[in-house]
């Protein structure tokens, strides 16, 4: 199959993965990752497993291998870390998110960034996060905005 037809798959995956028509995504991704191997199109087809089929352990292997294929691509890490939020592995999502903004992801990984959130440190680091002190006064710190 030529390339064009190829890239128009791709485009239309992205596109229907933007009006979160994820079906038609998966669909059109399965085509472009079976004619062809790129990183990206497998990438986003683990993203729409997790998505629709809820295995999680298959779409990290398969969005872990896109990135061993292609480490300099920052969407690569943003769909990782879509996959592992959608997992409930918040720590590895932001973890992988912030990988992928250093090198070079746009708003949208900041957004997804944003969206999870991250915790501060707890006030006493030597006491587990868990402690009755650090619980206390952490709340009494974000009470009067010190924190």
């Amino acid at each position: 199959m030529e390339t064009s037809r190829v890239e128009e798959w791709f485009e239309r995956g992205i596109e229907a993965l933007g009006h979160d028509q994820v079906y038609l995504a998966r669909s059109c991704f399965e085509h472009v990752a079976r004619v062809n191997q790129h990183p990206a199109a497998s990438s986003y087809l683990a993203l729409c497993q997790a998505k629709t089929r809820g295995k999680f352990s298959d779409a990290i292997a398969l969005a872990r291998e896109a990135i061993a294929r292609e480490p300099h691509n920052p969407l690569l890490y943003q769909n990782l870390g879509r996959i592992y939020s959608l997992a409930g592995m918040r720590m590895e999502a932001v973890e992988i998110l912030r990988e992928g903004v250093r090198r070079g992801a746009g708003e949208e990984a900041v957004a997804e960034l944003n969206r999870i959130g991250t915790r501060k440190p707890p006030p006493f680091r030597r006491l587990h996060r868990n402690h009755p002190i650090n619980k206390y006064v952490g709340k009494l710190l974000a009470r009067f905005r010190m924190r």
